[in-house]
């Protein structure tokens, strides 16, 4: 039996358990835009800001939530296209680090990616491109967050929270779609009532393609199954048991289209260019070079409970123990050379090196949080206090060839040629890590009222962080051994202030920090640096009116991190810390409900990033890239939606996203211009309970550059106009 057949059956069990436990209890799902109350969610309780229950209006800090609705009424699939439409970020699908994701201009393990509130490593290694059937809603707190989820949290925290049981409600949700590049995708979620105080929630997801970006032997798959138990034996107690599983697989690996000479390009574009003369050619488009047998794959369980009591007297008591195993395969040509015409290869070639690198990845997690929510001296003070422990195990192998192992491969016919075959080629690199981390953490937050009105809010977070890691040459066998320390602090303070009906301001300095790279992938030398600290400001202000029709929400920030890794100028081979990066901007978001059956909304951001100290060593020459911009953050972001309903019988849709442009290397001589996407959808119900939406995507077959790849001369093109139709249920 194959993995899809497995994965097909998983969301046919789903739906069968579905249809007769809501035949007596039919809903009309119909999408009609309707006059929402509070379209921003500025009253609801986001768990990635606090711990403290607050509502997004009394959290000083920037915080969008996209909820299920909003993705499906959107046609966000995956969690790549869901970070896209985020406000200020942009995501890639880079093969060792899918669905990867900048924001406020910073990327990769600066940004903490959560799964329910836990964080179980840097994103770089953790996160993928998941179908997002699986969450009730997505949570992005914009700014650091360190003294919440402790190291890699300086720009920002997503957290991914997945569809929960509810008691006393039967119900049952299904998508089913099917589009260009043959794309299928096939969902389907159940709640069932066991009794008064027991439901349980199942959902399963598959998705395959023969690419989701139009590329040559690259097919796609994902699947998902979350399950869920819910024991409310009274309001004071409730118990969540869960057991999630993804997996994925792309076959054959793609690092994005590889930039050539403009003198060779058939049908050069101005999508990127290059002080050397290099542009992506649109006759390359479909092009895969990466040899026949590549590929980039995951499979990840996660096991998870929570206890939540309330203790009385304003007392609560939580208590979170998360298990999570996985394993992950990346097999890719990892650099790709051009090589000018000759008398083999008429139109050019590409040189190829190949790499070769696996993951074993155990992890557990235990956290306890103790909360009290009463008046002291007439003021209302929310406090909590909680204590996590954590222990992680990870292997990896990598392994590398030089270009020589692999033939080099015409530029217009490339052959398909194999993964090198046996160990003997890996001559490059062929090491195996073996890091054990174990990290203890003590943390408090506190929210006291000053007026009604008027709130502050602080926080404090101590963590112990011990690593213990081995370098083991597979040829040889020699081992070279670290077992390095850190104990940061981070804290933060704000406030909040309702200045008037409908408006409140806010204000807060944070402090974080994160390693110079990945704890568990850095090298030996690098494990041996400090962690780099972070600082930031932010103001801004939320504000509603029209009776809530209308929601407004605006930041200022300035982001700083120093300690980065740079090049001693005394002696230009030494790396050294003490560079400095940093960002500041402007956020805003807006939704308006103008009439009943319409709804507008939309965002924009600008950041200035800059490397504000950075040496580089290039070709055994120091080069100063203070100045120069971070690669894959661009100034500017927009995204807008309007949605029209016709009636109860049609609603229309339109999309744009706009990022501008932006450069794949440090040096900023590769500029990939920015772009602009228009979707557009129709919906309308085609019997009782069923609804059928129509969406193009990329309307105007915009030929553009998403996310730089690597090496650097390679720029992810995004996927040209393309079509689906979907059918979905609410039962």
């Amino acid at each position: 039996m194959t993995r899809h057949t497995l994965w097909a059956g998983s969301v046919l069990c789903c739906l069968l358990l579905a249809v007769p436990a809501t035949a007596q209890d039919r809903a009309d799902p119909t999408v009609v835009v309707t006059g929402q109350r509070d379209p921003l969610r500025l009253r609801e309780r986001p768990q990635a800001a606090s711990r403290l229950g607050l509502t997004s209006l009394e959290t000083p800090a920037s915080i969008e939530i996209l909820t299920q609705e909003d993705l499906q009424r959107r046609g966000l699939r995956t969690m790549r296209e869901t970070f896209n439409d985020v406000v200020g970020a942009i995501a890639g699908n880079v093969p060792g680090n899918p669905a990867v994701i900048s924001l406020r201009g910073f990327s990769g393990n600066t940004v903490a990616i959560l799964q329910d509130g836990v964080r179980v490593s840097a994103s770089t290694v953790v996160q993928r491109d998941t179908n997002n059937w699986h969450y009730d809603h997505v949570e992005v707190l914009k700014g650091p967050a360190s003294v919440l989820y402790g190291e890699g949290a300086l720009a920002g925290v997503v957290n991914k929270v997945t569809r929960k049981p509810v008691l006393g409600e039967r119900r049952a949700d299904l998508l089913l779609s099917g589009g260009s590049f043959d794309t299928l995708f096939a969902a389907a979620g159940v709640n069932l009532p066991v009794d008064a105080t027991i439901a349980i929630r199942a959902d399963a997801s598959y998705q395959r393609s023969d690419s989701l970006y139009d590329v040559d032997r690259n097919a796609t798959f994902s699947g998902g199954l979350t399950t869920s138990l819910l024991w409310r034996p009274d309001d004071r107690v409730s118990l969540l048991v869960a057991i999630d599983h993804f997996e994925d697989r792309y076959a054959s690996s793609y690092q994005g289209l590889p930039l050539i000479p403009a003198a060779y390009a058939e049908r050069p574009s101005d999508a990127v260019r290059s002080t050397a003369g290099l542009v992506a050619d649109r006759a390359l488009r479909r092009r895969n070079y990466n040899p026949l047998g590549a590929y980039s794959g995951a499979d990840d369980t996660t096991i998870r409970s929570r206890l939540d009591w309330a203790a009385g007297t304003g007392w609560t008591v939580a208590v979170d123990l998360t298990a999570y195993t996985a394993d992950r395969a990346f097999l890719l040509a990892d650099s790709q050379t051009f090589v000018a015409p000759g008398a083999a290869f008429p139109h050019g070639g590409f040189r190829q090196s190949f790499q070769d690198f696996r993951h074993d990845h155990r992890f557990w997690n235990a956290r306890g949080v103790i909360g009290n929510d009463r008046n002291v001296a007439g003021l209302r003070n929310r406090f909590s206090l909680g204590l996590e422990h954590n222990a992680t195990y990870f292997i990896s192998l990598r392994r590398q060839a030089p270009a020589a192992v692999l033939p080099t491969l015409d530029v217009r016919n490339p052959a398909v040629v194999a993964v090198p075959d046996g160990t003997g080629v890996f001559t490059s690199l062929n090491v195996t890590f073996d890091s054990r981390l174990r990290q203890t953490s003590l943390f408090a937050e506190d929210a006291l009222n000053i007026t009604p009105r008027w709130l502050l809010v602080g926080g404090v977070r101590w963590d112990h962080i011990a690593l213990d890691r081995a370098t083991i040459q597979n040829v040889g066998g020699a081992i070279d051994r670290n077992q390095p320390g850190f104990d940061p602090v981070s804290w933060r303070t704000g406030t909040t202030l309702e200045a008037t009906r409908g408006v409140t301001l806010y204000a807060q300095y944070t402090t974080a920090v994160s390693p110079v790279s990945s704890v568990l992938l850095a090298s030996i030398a690098n494990s041996r640096f400090r962690l780099t600290s972070g600082r930031s400001y932010e103001a801004g202000i939320k504000a509603s009116g029209w009776s809530d029709r209308a929601t407004l929400t605006a930041a200022v920030f300035r982001i700083t991190q120093r300690d980065i890794l740079t090049r001693d100028p005394a002696n230009p081979t030494l790396a050294v810390q003490g560079g400095r990066q940093s960002s500041q901007g402007v956020e805003a978001s807006v939704a308006v409900v103008p009439l009943t059956a319409l709804r507008l909304s939309g965002g924009a951001s600008w950041t200035d990033a800059r490397y504000d100290r950075l040496v580089e060593l290039i070709g055994g020459v120091a080069v100063d890239r203070t100045g120069k911009r971070p690669i894959n953050v661009p100034a500017t972001t927009v995204n807008a939606s309007a949605l029209y309903s016709i009636g109860r019988a049609v609603t229309v849709g339109g999309f744009l996203r706009h990022a501008g442009a932006f450069y794949t290397n440090t040096a900023n001589t590769i500029r990939v211009a920015g772009h602009t996407v228009l979707d557009a959808s129709v919906s309308a119900p085609v019997a009782s309970g069923l609804t059928l939406t129509a969406r193009v995507r990329n309307l105007t077959d915009a030929f553009y550059g998403e996310y730089s790849g690597y090496p650097a001369t390679n720029v992810y093109i995004g996927a040209p106009r393309s079509f689906d139709i979907a059918l979905s249920a609410r039962l």
